[in-house]
């Protein structure tokens, strides 16, 4: 069967993670969360006092980038791909709402952009592939064969990231998490290198008002399509 690469860009908490990995899955596909592998990376400087909330040591994070090594490992029981930094499975802790606050300022620096890039270039380059995250379309695969861009209310994403963190037992406030999802927006729209921006030939989705199900039957069909060309 001939495979395609697809793209799923879009702003922070619009689910694309979540479509993605059941795509994937309907696709028997493999799925690539590039937003984890930038969290991961933001994990790292949060753990080596290299960012905070009155500091960023820019240069001493690129001079450690050598030492980040980021991979997934399938969990049978969650039935998605974890992310390990370093031998070590933080998939859970880089959820948190203090990774998201400050993954946007990690993800500006154009050499983490570059390390991570090449890194997803290679996972796709045989393929049956499906890739989230906010330049895959525009940067990492140009020429995927389906770019999705995903797209939806600031107030309905915070809502489902507020019901999100509540759920795995944070204790923060709905204001805290609409903050964070504007902020993010303002950084991923206006930084210098890949910003991010709908592809020329993307297909946007607005799923402020669908349901999962409704998602998934539309890309499978926009997928399937391609697929049978």
């Amino acid at each position: 069967m001939n495979k395609i690469i697809i793209a799923i860009d879009g702003f922070s908490s619009t689910g694309k993670s979540t479509i993605a990995k059941q795509l994937a899955k309907k696709l028997n596909y493999i799925y690539v969360d590039t937003g984890a592998m930038y969290r991961a990376v933001t994990y790292f400087a949060l753990e080596n006092n290299l960012i905070g909330d009155d500091f960023f040591k820019e240069d001493a994070l690129v001079n450690k980038l050598e030492e980040i090594s980021i991979n997934f490992k399938f969990n049978k029981d969650a039935g998605f791909a974890e992310v390990y930094l370093n031998g070590e499975n933080i998939e859970a802790a880089i959820r948190t709402l203090r990774v998201s606050k400050f993954v946007s300022p990690v993800a500006t620096l154009s050499a983490v952009r570059r390390k991570l890039v090449e890194q997803q270039q290679l996972m796709g380059k045989d393929k049956g592939i499906v890739m989230d995250g906010r330049d895959i379309g525009t940067v990492v695969f140009p020429d995927a064969e389906l770019k999705i861009f995903m797209t939806a209310s600031a107030e309905t994403r915070a809502k489902r990231r507020y019901k999100e963190l509540l759920d795995r037992g944070h204790k923060l406030s709905y204001d805290d998490v609409l903050e964070n999802v504007t902020t993010r927006d303002h950084i991923d729209s206006t930084r210098e290198d890949s910003p991010l921006i709908k592809a020329d030939d993307a297909i946007e989705i607005d799923n402020s008002d669908l349901s999962i199900e409704e998602q998934l039957n539309r890309l499978v069909a926009f997928a399937e399509e391609l697929i049978s060309r």
